[in-house]
């Protein structure tokens, strides 16, 4: 009688491990297998971060086996189970593994395909074409859009973490480390005792010492020291947490008339400014996009207020970025001076404060919340209603959105929700934060999430030029690996363009992100299908850099971007692409490493060994 030993691993986060029933049935291509319960007597079968074998007789030989169906029934009470992945070995010696790394819950059944790779044309059976429908057409019902507010990108339709599927909930671990972190952030600030400072006027500036009185690092402590300065102002425009928003200036906007003899002072090359600006030594950030915002009102005891400010910068001869010029509004006039540095010290300083205080909207809400966790949700959402597990692009995928919409469910829920987080604490809070996603929501283009588009777009691509900004020498090293990592991956499974243009579900994936995640705005210029390799590689290579560097270079760096702990490729190939791909990235963190020795301000957010996979890694 044949046997086919079934192992099974059980999951190593917390409540992994399950009491209830566990059934297997194998299905082949001659046959399917009876079915079997999986339970050895005296034994815990089914603990967490358990790897457990069981034979699984039959009366003749199934065939090839093409999927594994895993049901779970109550013991006692319902038990849910997470199941990392099934191997079978059949009768003749040969191994089929089964990825799986989902939750089962409740009395429900899974149906696992072997781990190989497939797209959908090259499906030929029957049995593999009903399986892969059947999971889209369950997977749509499950993951769907809904506008949490207007104007913006879509989102996935859950009031509340609970309401999620299990399979994208945080485990339970992951869901302590958002609790912990918050606390721990708190903790850190100051916050509790110093709520109210964030609701009234400082007094004096050593509140910014208060506050920061715990955060202890050599790059904190020295910020703390220079933080008035500057070289300070200026470099955090290259290198600090919104390092995208600074340009070159090749003519000066009829709004913010700065005059050669207002900033001659701070001009180090005997040119006029005219000359400067012709000799790409001048550059300008504008916050034009908070103009109109409403400031925080939810206090009616507490005034807040919103500048959209226009900031000049000098490159001086020794390629330090300086501010020369500060417009707190968009409007030149009586009530909107220009601020130099030449006034008194702390009307500058202030002017500076300013700025800085419209970088850090700009950053939360921009940067950080719409072009990362926002659009990593659109692409995410997709990609669970287009995508079958089986397919290369989801297998490829995975890793880059876990737990993304969770999180952003999370600060849907706590953070940027009425009464969250933002309203106690941003100037943006009480629905300015909403406003100002609107806006920019306008300016979001693909193109735009193009990393080395969004460079270029800037004028800020010359090293020569630029010799000090980190963010975009690290940022174009790791586009380019990720890149080629990706064009490897697709190589692999489309042998021509026409791949690609057949592949109904990866054009199904463009067009929902398109058409339903962008709600088809005029002005997103997001593709509805793709037609080559090259066009696939540069849209994935986007999700992926996206969801990791990216967001790392704007929020903070702890994981590891090219590990790949769950493995839902199993092809050798792949597996070598993935290995090179490690290897291209501790070559760059090694460069990166060697660059920073000696430096006060040393830049580590594009190091990829400080880069997570996904924004909630």
């Amino acid at each position: 009688m044949p046997t086919y030993t079934v192992t099974i691993a059980t999951g190593n986060q917390w409540f992994a491990g399950t009491d209830d029933y566990i059934y297997i049935t194998l299905v082949g291509t001659e046959r399917c297998s009876e079915r079997t319960l999986l339970d050895k007597p005296l034994y815990n079968d089914f603990e967490r971060g358990a790897v457990d074998s069981y034979d699984v007789r039959v009366g003749e030989d199934l065939g090839e086996i093409v999927l594994v169906k895993i049901e779970k029934k109550k013991y006692w009470v319902q038990d849910d189970w997470y199941c990392r992945y099934i191997t079978v070995k059949t009768p003749s010696g040969d191994y089929v593994e089964f990825p799986c790394f989902r939750w089962l819950v409740d009395d429900k059944e899974v149906v696992l395909r072997d781990g190989r790779a497939h797209l959908p044309q090259d499906d030929k059976t029957s049995v593999v074409k009903q399986h892969r429908q059947k999971e889209l057409d369950l997977r749509r019902k499950t993951y769907r859009w809904k506008e949490w507010q207007p104007g913006f990108p879509m989102s996935i339709d859950a009031n509340r973490h609970k309401d999620l599927p299990r399979d994208i909930q945080f485990d339970s671990e992951k869901g302590v480390d958002f609790v912990l972190n918050y606390s721990k952030a708190i903790e850190n600030l100051f916050v509790n005792q110093f709520m109210h400072m964030f609701q009234s006027s400082w007094s004096d500036f050593a509140d910014f010492e208060r506050i920061f009185v715990r955060i202890k690092n050599t790059i904190s402590e020295y910020v703390m020291q220079h933080w008035r300065e500057d070289f300070m102002f200026g470099y955090q425009f290259l290198n600090g947490c919104n390092p995208v928003v600074i340009r070159k200036c090749t003519k000066l906007p009829d709004k913010f008339p700065v005059t050669h003899e207002m900033v001659s002072v701070s001009l180090e090359r005997e040119l006029t400014l005219e000359q400067e600006i012709e000799a790409g030594n001048i550059y300008i950030v504008d916050y034009e996009v908070l103009d109109g915002i409403t400031p925080n009102s939810t206090d009616p005891c507490t005034l807040q207020y919103l500048a959209a400010p226009i900031c000049l910068l000098y490159k001086n001869a020794q390629n330090k970025i300086l501010p020369i010029a500060i417009q707190l509004g968009q409007t030149p006039g009586k009530d909107t001076p220009i601020f130099l540095p030449t006034d008194g010290q702390y009307d500058w300083l202030l002017a500076k404060i300013w700025v800085r205080s419209a970088d850090f909207q700009y950053h939360q809400t921009i940067t950080h919340l719409l072009r990362t966790h926002l659009m990593t949700e659109v692409f995410a959402i997709a990609m669970y209603r287009q995508l079958p597990a089986v397919h290369p692009v989801y297998k490829l995928l995975i890793p880059h959105i876990r737990f993304t919409i969770a999180i952003n469910t999370k600060a849907r829920e706590q953070l940027i929700c009425e009464c969250g987080i933002f309203d106690k604490a941003n100037a943006t809070g009480g629905g300015g934060h909403v406003q100002l996603v609107q806006k920019a929501v306008k300016s979001l283009t693909f193109r735009s999430l193009c990393f080395p588009d969004m460079i270029k777009s800037r004028c800020v691509d010359s090293k020569e030029e630029l010799p000090t900004y980190f963010y975009r020498d690290d940022g174009y090293r790791v586009w380019e690996a990720t890149k080629s990592f990706v064009s490897d991956v697709v190589n692999i499974y489309y042998t021509s363009d026409e791949k690609v243009q057949g592949d109904e579900e990866i054009q199904a994936f463009i067009k929902d992100v398109c058409s339903f995640g962008m709600q088809d705005f005029d002005h997103c210029e997001f593709p509805k299908s793709l037609k080559s390799r090259e066009e696939l590689t540069e849209y994935l290579t986007v999700v992926v850099f996206t969801a990791s560097a990216q967001h790392a270079a704007v929020n903070f760096g702890q994981l590891y971007l090219g590990m790949y702990p769950d493995e839902h490729f199993i092809e050798k190939p792949v597996k070598a692409a993935m290995e090179k791909f490690r290897k291209q990235l501790a070559e760059i963190t090694s460069t990166i490493k060697r660059r920073n020795e000696g430096k006060k301000l040393p830049y580590y957010n594009m190091s990829p060994d400080k880069i997570p996979n996904s924004v909630a890694v």
